[in-house]
């Protein structure tokens, strides 16, 4: 697959003055749910209505929606909002059901997107069709398998893409339910600028709090749109409570995000070096987020050598971990003087709470 201006036709010619917004409820509950929630966002920059009809949970015996009935209530939201409509497919058989219902927009789920096999199934059943598919990102930072998925969509004559960005498993506990990743986006990005990109804010913080910032981020890093997921009674959602906002949170969070004019004199300057700030930004977070971790580490050492009455500094040790990273500074393009300062920085950082356990 080649990157095409074609890609982001779907996208242009909705002629949208904001970025694109898919939200509704993480799960169709009921009728009455889903048609209040669909009242509520009827005049808003929402341009999609999303609802879960099928929910792949990880275990078995938590909600798994209300299936093929929820379609109705997806045509009941059509008839008497305007608004268009959006749901997760995962077989062939979901595919069947949502185009005999009319569903506008479909998504692979990152649970999907995992396996070639459900993908090339999806994609058989959606050959030729003029519906719009977004591909969200894999479980797990795979860019090779998401853009796989893509390509078998591409292959079958599938004319309206996109992707969505909904973050990355991670054993490791950080402050996201889904870790972002910023990296892999912004290369999908950098591969295919015109193959529109949707951020979903709410699968990566799992916190409604986090939204807006997440958002606002995406946004910065030249996204095309959001997805956010948005119920009347967030709380008492059947779920991902958690995550899920208001239509009247939704409509200020839209209010409050920063979008980059594009009819500035100098906008292309300007969009070039906020992306660029906003790249900056995430690696630094990275950092800090990767020396947190390192420190603990050393916590962990200074333990160690507290149990066994080791002292804290190991000469030896330290001089071949700065020879190491001097030439490995080298093949980055980082000058050995950078190097040994940042070094003896994290050194002496380490030191500090190697000292602080042994003395505590």
């Amino acid at each position: 697959m080649e990157n095409k201006k074609e890609l982001r036709g779907w996208l242009d010619a909705m002629e949208l003055p904001h970025p694109l917004v898919i939200a509704g409820p993480c799960s169709a509950e009921t009728e009455e749910q889903v048609l209040k929630i669909a009242h509520d966002l009827k005049d808003t920059d929402v341009n999609y209505y999303r609802a879960g009809i099928w929910k792949p949970r990880t275990r078995p015996g938590n909600f798994e929606g209300v299936g093929a009935l929820g379609l109705k209530w997806l045509q009941k939201v059509k008839k008497e909002t305007g608004l268009k409509t959006a749901t997760e497919v995962a077989n062939r058989n979901h595919v069947e059901l949502a185009l005999e219902h009319d569903i506008d927009l479909l998504w692979i789920g990152a649970r999907s997107t995992v396996s070639p096999f459900i993908v090339q199934d999806i994609a058989d059943a959606l050959r030729g069709t003029d519906k719009i598919v977004l591909v969200k990102n894999p479980v797990n930072p795979d860019l090779p398998l998401w853009l796989g998925a893509i390509e078998r969509l591409y292959a079958s004559d599938i004319k309206n893409l996109g992707v969505i960005h909904r973050g990355f498993s991670t054993y490791e506990k950080t402050k996201y339910r889904n870790n972002p990743e910023w990296q892999l986006a912004i290369e999908l990005q950098t591969k295919f600028p015109d193959l529109p990109l949707i951020n979903d804010p709410s699968h990566i913080t799992g916190k409604r709090d986090m939204i807006f910032d997440v958002s606002q981020t995406a946004l910065d890093l030249n996204f095309d749109g959001l997805m956010i997921e948005t119920h009347f009674d967030p709380d008492n959602a059947w779920s991902d409570a958690a995550q899920q906002v208001t239509p009247k949170a939704l409509v200020q969070i839209m209010k409050d995000l920063k979008v980059r004019k594009e009819t500035d004199p100098e906008a292309e300057y300007s969009n070039q070096l906020n992306n660029l700030r906003a790249q900056i930004d995430v690696l630094d977070n990275q950092l800090i987020d990767l020396l947190g971790r390192r420190m603990k580490v050393s916590d962990g050492i200074g333990q160690l050598k507290k149990k066994k009455n080791v002292a804290v500094l190991q000469t030896k040790r330290w001089n071949e971990i700065l020879g190491k990273m001097v030439l490995e500074g080298e093949d980055k393009g980082l000058s050995e003087e950078f190097i040994l300062k940042m070094f003896k920085a994290i050194h002496q950082e380490s030191i500090n709470h190697q000292e602080k356990v042994i003395n505590k």
